[in-house]
Formats: C-alpha cells, sequence, structure tokens
C-alpha cells in the first residue's frame, strides 16, 4: 500500500503570480465588495426598518441579501488578505469550512430565488389572495425549507469529502472549491464526482422548473390585461428578478456545462470571481435602482439621519 501523507495545510494558488495583475485584481475586488456589503445591508436595514417594506417580496429580498452578503463573504476576504499578503496556505479545517459554507449560500440562493419567483406569480396571477397566501408563516416555512432542502442535498456528498485523502497540497484555485480538492485526492471520487453532478443536475432543474413553470403563468396573465400601462407596470414588478435570475443561472451553465477546453480551470476560476464579488455587488442596485418603493424607504431612511443628526 502507498502511503498519503495527512496534510493539515493546503496552498491556494489564486489567479496569477503576476504582481502588477494581483494589484489591479486587489483593488477590483476589494470596491466591488465593498460596494457589495454596502449596498446589501443597506437593502437589509431598509426592510427591517421602512413600513412600506413589510410584504413577501421584501421579506425575501431581505433573506436574498444577507444569502448574498455571506456568500461573498465566505471567500472574498481570505483571498484579498492572500493578496495582501502573500500568504496562501489554508489550514484544513478552514478549507472544509469554506467549501461548506460556499456551497450551502449558493445552493440555497437558487432555492430561494425560486421563492421569489412563485411570489411574483402570486402577486401577478393572484393578487386579490396575495396577503393570505404569502403571509408571514408561509414566507418564514419556505425560507426554512429552502435552508432545510439545501442542507439535506449537501450533507451526503460533503461528508464524503470528509474522508478524502490528499496526495498534494496545491488547490488550483482562489478559494477551496470542490472539483479541484477532488483533483488532488489520492482517494478514488468516482462516486463523490457522480454524487457532486447529480446534486448539481437536482438543484439545478428543481429550482429552474419552478422558475420557468412560475414566469410561463405570469406572462400569460400579463398578455391577457387589457391595457399597455396594466402590462407594463406588470412586467416592471418582476423583471428585475428576471435579471438577477438571468445572471445565477447563466454564470451556474457556463462555469458547469461548458465544452472541455485547455483553459478550463483559468475560465472557470475568472467565472467564479465574477459570481463571487460582482454578482452580489449588482443584485443591490438591480432590485433598488428598478423599485420606486426601495428608493422611496432609501429617500427617507436618509432624510431621516439628516435629520436626527442635526438634532
Amino acid at each position: 500500500m502507498s502511503n498519503h501523507t495527512a496534510f493539515t495545510t493546503f496552498i491556494l494558488l489564486g489567479l496569477t503570480e503576476d504582481p502588477q495583475l494581483q494589484i489591479q485584481i486587489f483593488i477590483f475586488l476589494f470596491i466591488s465588495y465593498m460596494l457589495s456589503v454596502i449596498g446589501n445591508l443597506t437593502i437589509i436595514m431598509l426592510t427591517l426598518v421602512d413600513s412600506h417594506l413589510k410584504t413577501a417580496m421584501y421579506f425575501l429580498l431581505q433573506n436574498f441579501s444577507c444569502l448574498e452578503l455571506s456568500f461573498t463573504s465566505s471567500c472574498i476576504p481570505t483571498f484579498l488578505y492572500s493578496i495582501l499578503t502573500s500568504d496562501r496556505t489554508i489550514n484544513y479545517n478552514a478549507c472544509i469550512s469554506q467549501l461548506f459554507f460556499v456551497y450551502v449560500f449558493a445552493v440555497t440562493e437558487f432555492f430561494l430565488l425560486a421563492t421569489m419567483s412563485y411570489d411574483r406569480y402570486v402577486a401577478i396571477c393572484k393578487p386579490l389572495h396575495y396577503m393570505n397566501i404569502m403571509n408571514p408563516r408561509t414566507c418564514k416555512t419556505l425560507v426554512l425549507s429552502c435552508w432545510t432542502t439545501t442542507l439535506l442535498i449537501l450533507l451526503p456528498p460533503l461528508g464524503l469529502v470528509l474522508k478524502l485523502e490528499f496526495c498534494d497540497s496545491v488547490i488550483d484555485h482562489f478559494y477551496c472549491d470542490i472539483n479541484p480538492l477532488l483533483k488532488i485526492s489520492c482517494t478514488d471520487t468516482w462516486f463523490i464526482e457522480q454524487m457532486v453532478l447529480g446534486c448539481c443536475v437536482v438543484i439545478f432543474i428543481m429550482t429552474l422548473v419552478c422558475v420557468v413553470m412560475s414566469y410561463i403563468y405570469i406572462i400569460t396573465t400579463i398578455l391577457k390585461l387589457p391595457s399597455a400601462e396594466q402590462k407594463k407596470k406588470a412586467f416592471s414588478t418582476c423583471s428585475s428578478h428576471i435579471i438577477v435570475v438571468s445572471i445565477a443561472y447563466g454564470s451556474c451553465i457556463f462555469v458547469y456545462i461548458k465544452p472541455s477546453a485547455k483553459d478550463a480551470m483559468a475560465i472557470n476560476k475568472g467565472v467564479t470571481v465574477l459570481n463571487t464579488s460582482v454578482s452580489p455587488m449588482l443584485n443591490p442596485f438591480i432590485y433598488t435602482l428598478r423599485n420606486k418603493v426601495v428608493k422611496q424607504a432609501f429617500s427617507d431612511f436618509i432624510k431621516r439621519i439628516v435629520f436626527f443628526s442635526k438634532h
């Protein structure tokens, strides 16, 4: 039998060895991360303090912002630290914890996006029953279901990852991702790879079917509205969600269902950077800039701060 070293520390290769490019990446990621934190915290705060943002739509948006903030914070700060200090090491426990949290937050986001599409379906297709169907108890149950389903799907493959033995300590990524970890494993990873693929397919199909079905009914209902103004108003209530869903599913398809290429890992890392930094930064602005109620709530909040600062 071959002897395998029990690695307690891994080395993350990051994105590039070029010092100049590392500086540019650091500046870009630092700015995008700070904007993401500010944007998502603003939405969370507004939905907590403003009485006009107490509906199901904004409760789900609040949870989505929490997830976005958690998702980007689970990997970007450690990467920024590694660029700043040139310390690319990460211990085994921290690596496994990062892997767990990144995937839990990311997958829960997909289930929450599906839940948000159902919310838009009820709002547009059953407006008279919206408050009864999407009551606070139902919303909390739906959010809890997103977390529960995610954990039930992810815990089995993540449990198997804990049993892996590694032949190398160098991870070709900027954070602990599943595919680079499997590549440096001495253990036969065929079963885990199939399980991971199966989980990805189940998550993707389950959430996508929910989103597509919701929007089929939504579009059908909107087309039946008598006036163009009503159609425009109905479509505007779900346009932000459509943009966010398109970004999420589009990037997911690009990363996991791409043709094989010589620089596949480089492309994968590039798209992952956009997923973990740019998307969480853009989403608060997408929801805020296209929503008059949120913009008004933000304006009132600023006025309140100015008023209290003067007194």
